[in-house]
């Protein structure tokens, strides 16, 4: 079908045509001029994810799609809606409630009800690429719908901050009951560190036992010279029972048994020397031979002296040695003890050092629950609140009556194209030409045509004898 027999066949069913078009477009705009007009106030709200402004550097990258998804279900739920139905104090208008009884006929609940009805005209959209939510309510009065805006934003706040808070609450309070038991914890703690140094009667402190180790280093290296000392004296006591008393050092180092001997070595040189000359019989001879004995028994009598000296000192030496050798076991068991003690009470101490740790980290943790839980403010705020419109929203005039003339204009095409279909009739030439198979070889002109005296036809001979068509002529 040409563009040319699809007007042909639109003019020969222009009735048909504008009727249907009249059927669709008329009712359409009589339903939009009688639908009761509706008005949509709008309210904006901002969603900052950040908790506080001292955390805004650790929030910079939170706003997902589903954080703002997630605060579009909020404001669209149950909850707010209830809380706008509660705080609106709706369910005490008796209008409401008349309302309410013809509807459902007091079935059901009336909060629940209102619930609904609220929801359905509510329209909550997000700002494209950005953090503000609009929220939008459609009432018959402007006033109503911007009260309702502006009602369903401060509840979608007021419940932002209780979800933020409520949880915040039951932290606090266990983190409260952690803490009591914390503190009783650590106070059991301190009580068996305190009962334990008292019982041992020591301090855990690590001077005492570097003190005590101090101590022990110096008995071990006393030990050890005594030791040493009393190995030569031993030594030399030895030597002196031995019958070599007088090479000991003691006794050749002596001056008395150095005079002596100096002495007798005299007396004795003299001996000789008188008892070569006078004889051994001589009194001077006699007198020399008793001084010498004389300084023989001396010098073997401060030998003995000496040498008992020597025996002494060792005696000394090895008492000394065996009492460092029993302070420094005494020391050693002191220090072990000591050792055992203290790795006792460092075990008490690190329970209590434990503890101490707990009990501070739940009391943060505490102190921050509990600032939380205080909070009156929450990650949404008021944009621009809602304002009694001046032109309703609904129902839309002029967009109603350009989709109604749309499909009016279709559906009018359909049926007149149905309708010739049904009954095909000739419309052109080409429609001849079609259902014969032959060409056209002339028009004649219609019994309505006009004709004017003295004028050229519209269309040529020409053109007519080829099958042009021509508005006023009819095929033959």
């Amino acid at each position: 079908m040409s563009f040319a027999q699809f007007l042909s066949i639109l003019r020969a069913r222009k009735m048909l045509f504008l009727a249907v078009l009249l059927a669709v477009l008329v009712p359409a705009v009589v339903v939009s001029l009688l639908l009761p007009k509706k008005y949509t106030a709008t309210a904006s709200v901002v969603v900052d994810v950040k908790p506080d402004p001292l955390a805004a550097i650790a929030y910079q990258s939170m706003m997902t799609p589903a954080v703002m998804a997630t605060q579009i279900d909020i404001l669209q739920s149950d909850r707010v809606a209830r809380r706008v139905v509660r705080g609106l104090r709706l369910t005490e208008n008796p209008q409401i409630r008349e309302q309410w009884l013809e509807g459902t006929k007091g079935e059901g609940d009336l909060e629940t009800w209102l619930i609904e009805r609220f929801q359905k005209e509510l329209d909550v959209k997000p700002s494209r690429e950005s953090s503000v939510i609009n929220v939008s309510y459609s009432a018959a009065d402007p006033r109503f719908a911007a009260a309702l805006a502006n009602a369903f934003v401060q509840a979608y706040i007021d419940t932002a901050v209780e979800l933020r808070v409520d949880p915040a609450k039951q932290h606090s309070s266990f983190f409260d009951a952690r803490a009591k038991e914390a503190r009783e914890a650590l106070e059991i703690a301190q009580g068996k560190l305190s009962a334990f140094q008292s019982e041992n009667g020591v301090v855990m402190t690590d001077e005492r036992m570097d003190i005590e180790n101090q101590r022990l280093n110096e008995l071990s290296t006393q030990l050890v010279m005594l030791q040493s000392l009393s190995a030569e004296a031993t030594s030399r006591q030895a030597q002196a029972t031995a019958g070599s008393a007088d090479k000991l050092a003691e006794v050749t180092n002596n001056p008395v048994v150095s005079q002596l001997r100096a002495d007798l070595s005299r007396q004795e040189a003299r001996l000789q020397e008188i008892s070569a000359r006078l004889g051994d019989n001589n009194p001077q001879v006699v007198e020399l031979k008793a001084n010498i004995n004389e300084l023989r028994q001396r010098l073997d009598a401060e030998v003995k002296r000496l040498s008992a000296g020597v025996g002494i000192s060792g005696n000394i030496s090895r008492q000394r040695e065996a009492q460092t050798r029993a302070e420094l076991e005494a020391q050693r068991a002191k220090v072990l003890k000591m050792k055992q003690v203290r790795d006792e009470g460092a075990l008490i101490l690190r329970d209590v050092e434990n503890a101490q740790r707990n009990y501070d980290t739940i009391m943060q943790r505490l102190s921050m629950t509990s600032i939380e839980s205080q909070a009156t403010s929450s990650n949404a705020s008021l944009l621009s609140p809602a304002v009694a419109p001046l032109l309703h929203s609904s129902p839309k005039v002029l967009l109603n009556t350009v989709l109604a003339l749309f499909v009016g204009l279709l559906l009018a095409t359909g049926v007149a194209l149905a309708a010739e279909l049904r009954d095909r009739r000739v419309r052109d030439v080409a429609d001849i030409e079609g259902l014969l198979g032959l060409p056209v070889i002339g028009l004649l002109p219609g019994p309505n045509a006009k004709s004017t005296f003295g004028r050229k036809s519209e269309a040529n001979p020409q053109q007519r004898l080829i099958g042009a068509p021509v508005s006023s002529t009819k095929a033959s």
